[in-house]
C-alpha cells in the first residue's frame, strides 16, 4: 500500500484588511482575552486572585508530578534519538541546499541568551548554595547538610535542573518547527508540528486551540524569567547605590523597585523588537555573550578555581551516571509531613516539578526562537548546539559561581554573608565579600548591564515569537502597533502578577499554564517521530525497496 504524501500547506485563516490585517483573529484575540482577564483579575481581586493561584498549584503538585519527570525523559530521548540515528542525524533542516544563516558564535549567544541566561545568573550561585544546604541525599541521611561531604550532591542536582533535560525540552519544540516549516514548507507556529498527526483540522478550532495555549504558556513562561530577573536587576541596583526604597528588610527587592525595572526592561526590548532578530536581539546577544565570558573568566582568576574546576568535572560525571534514576524517579508524600518520603516529594515538588514546568512554559519562545535561527542546519548539529552544548555551558556557570560561594561559605571564612542573603542578592553578596568596596561596585555594574542585556534579549524575543504564532507562522517583524501592544501585554501580566502575590504568583501561573502545553509538546515529539519514519518508508518505496 502506497504510503500518503506529507502535508506541505495548511491554510490559517488570517484577516486581509483593518487592524488585524495578515493575523489569526482567533488567535490574536482569543489570547489576548484570556491574557485580560488573567491581569483584571490579579489586579482587582489581588488576594482572591492569590488564594486561588495557591490552591490550584496545590492540586497540580500533588497530581502531575510523574507526568513533568516522565514527560521530560521522552523530550530528551527523542532528540537524542534522533540525532545518533545515521539516516536523521543527517538531514538538513530547509532541505540540502540551506545554509545557516548566523554564524556558530551568534547563533549560539542568541540561543543561550533567550534560554537561559537570565535564571542562570540568579540560579548559579543561589541553587548550590540551597542544595548545599538540603537536598535528597541529605534528606535520606546519605550526605550532611552544609558539609564537604554535601558538595558532589549540590552539583549534581543543580546540573539536573540546568542540563539536558531543560534543552531537551526546548530543543524537541525547535527541532520539530523547524523541520515541519523549513523542510515541509509548513507556517512557522505551534500547530505546523502537529500535522502528521491531525492534518488538515488543524486549519480550524483545534490548529487555533493550539496556537492560544502556546501564547499564553509563553507569556506566563517568560514572565516568570523576566520576575526573576527584574528581581536581581533591582537587588543590583541597590548594591550600587544603596537606595533603601529598592530593598525589603528581608533582602528582597521592593515592588515598587521590581515594577519600575520591569517598566525600563519592557521599553527598551520592545525598541529592540521592532528592529527584528538580524539586528537587535543578534546584536544584543552578542554583548551578552561577551559579557558573560568576562564574570566567568573572572571567577576563574579571582574565584575558588581548583574546587570549582574539581566540582565541575566531579559534577558532570555524577549527573550523567545518575540522570535516569534522577529523571525517572517520582516521590509521593504518604500523609505524614515528617516522614522521609513526604519531605522528598516536597524537595521535588518545589524544586524538579517547578522547574520542569518552567521550562515547558517556555519552551514554545525558545523553540520557536531556534526554529527561526536555525534553518540549514542538521539535525545532529541542531541538537549539539541546541541541547549539549547550552547545557556544558550552564555546568560551567554554576561551577565556578555557585563552586566558588560553597567554597567561600565551607573554608574562606564567609559565614552566613552570601548564605544569608535572598535570592536575588547572593551574587553580589559573593561580590562583596571578594573584593574591596570599590572594586564590588564596579564588578556589580557589569553584572547589572549583562543582566539588562539579558532581560531585553529575553523579551524582545519573547514579544517577536507571539507575533509570528498569532500572524500564522509569519516570520517578519510586520504590525509595529502589535508587537508594542504585546510588549505592553507582558508588561501588565508581570506586574499583575507581582501585586497579586509576587514572584510566588507568577511561578503558580506559570506551573497552571505549562500543563496543556506539556501534552502539545508530546504530541509534537510522536508526530516528528511519525513525519522521519514515514519519510524513510517513502525514500524506500521510491527506490524499489
Amino acid at each position: 500500500m502506497s504510503i500518503q504524501p506529507p502535508l506541505t500547506e495548511l491554510d490559517i485563516e488570517t484577516a486581509s484588511s483593518g487592524f488585524y490585517e495578515g493575523f489569526s483573529k482567533v488567535v490574536t484575540i482569543g489570547s489576548k482575552v484570556a491574557i485580560g482577564a488573567l491581569i483584571l483579575w490579579a489586579v482587582v481581586f489581588p488576594e482572591g486572585a492569590g488564594s486561588a493561584l495557591k490552591g490550584i498549584r496545590s492540586t497540580i503538585d500533588a497530581n502531575t508530578g510523574s507526568w513533568y519527570m516522565y514527560v521530560m525523559t521522552f523530550y530528551i530521548v527523542v532528540c537524542l534519538a534522533l540525532a545518533l540515528w545515521p539516516s536523521t542525524g543527517k538531514i538538513r533542516l530547509g532541505g540540502e541546499n540551506s545554509k545557516p544563516e548566523f554564524s556558530n558564535f551568534s547563533w549560539f549567544s542568541m540561543m543561550f541568551g533567550a534560554g537561559i541566561g537570565i535564571g542562570m545568573l540568579t540560579y548559579a550561585t543561589g541553587e548550590p548554595l540551597y542544595h548545599f544546604g538540603n537536598n535528597p541525599s541529605v534528606i535520606m541521611g546519605d550526605t550532611t547538610a552544609s558539609d564537604a561531604d554535601n558538595v558532589r550532591a549540590a552539583m549534581k542536582w543543580s546540573f539536573l535542573h540546568w542540563g539536558f533535560s531543560a534543552w531537551g525540552c526546548y530543543a524537541i519544540v525547535g527541532l520539530s518547527l523547524a523541520f515541519f516549516s523549513y523542510s515541509r514548507g509548513l507556517p512557522l507556529t505551534i500547530r505546523s508540528g502537529l500535522t502528521p498527526l491531525f492534518g488538515r483540522h488543524l486549519e480550524g478550532p483545534l490548529g487555533n486551540i493550539v496556537d492560544i495555549v502556546s501564547v499564553i504558556a509563553t507569556i506566563l513562561g517568560v514572565s516568570v524569567t523576566l520576575g526573576y530577573g527584574v528581581s536581581q536587576f533591582a537587588a543590583g541596583v541597590y548594591n550600587i547605590t544603596g537606595f533603601n526604597w529598592i530593598m525589603q528588610a528581608d533582602g528582597t527587592p521592593t515592588n515598587i523597585a521590581m515594577l519600575a525595572a520591569l517598566v525600563i526592561v519592557m521599553f527598551a526590548s520592545t525598541l529592540s523588537a521592532l528592529s527584528g532578530v538580524g539586528k537587535g536581539i543578534k546584536w544584543l546577544s552578542n554583548i551578552n555573550m561577551g559579557l558573560s565570558f568576562f564574570i566567568l573568566a573572572f571567577f576563574l582568576v579571582f574565584g575558588s578555581t581548583m574546587f570549582a574546576l574539581s566540582s565541575l568535572f566531579t559534577g558532570i560525571w555524577d549527573y550523567i551516571i545518575a540522570l535516569p534514576a534522577m529523571s525517572m524517579t517520582v516521590w509521593t508524600a504518604d500523609g505524614d509531613a515528617e516522614s522521609v518520603i513526604s519531605k522528598l516529594a516536597g524537595w521535588q515538588g518545589g524544586w524538579t516539578i517547578f522547574y520542569w514546568a518552567w521550562w515547558i512554559a517556555f519552551a514554545p519562545f525558545v523553540g520557536l526562537f531556534l526554529a527561526r535561527i536555525s534553518k540549514g542546519r542538521t539535525i545532529r548539529e541542531y541538537v549539539l548546539g541546541a541541547m549539549i552544548v547550552p547545557s556544558i555551558m550552564c555546568f560551567v556557570w554554576f561551577a565556578f559561581a555557585g563552586g566558588t560561594a560553597i567554597d567561600l561559605t565551607l573554608n574562606g571564612g564567609a559565614g552566613d554573608q552570601i548564605t544569608g542573603a535572598g535570592l536575588s542578592s547572593q551574587l553580589f553578596a559573593m561580590i562583596n565579600f571578594m573584593l574591596s568596596p570599590a572594586l564590588a561596585t564596579l564588578m556589580s555594574i557589569v553584572i547589572v548591564v549583562l543582566l539588562l542585556t539579558y532581560l531585553v534579549t529575553s523579551a524582545d524575543s519573547a514579544v517577536l515569537i507571539i507575533n509570528t504564532i498569532a500572524a500564522a507562522g509569519d516570520e517578519s517583524p510586520k504590525g509595529r502597533i502589535h508587537i508594542i501592544t504585546w510588549g505592553v501585554i507582558l508588561t501588565l501580566v508581570i506586574g499583575g502578577l507581582l501585586l497579586a502575590g509576587g514572584l510566588g504568583a507568577i511561578n503558580t501561573a506559570m506551573i497552571i499554564g505549562a500543563l496543556p502545553f506539556s501534552v502539545v509538546m508530546a504530541l509534537m515529539g510522536v508526530s516528528l517521530l511519525k513525519a522521519l519514519i514515514r519519510d524513510g518508508l517513502r525514500k524506500n518505496e521510491n527506490n524499489g525497496g
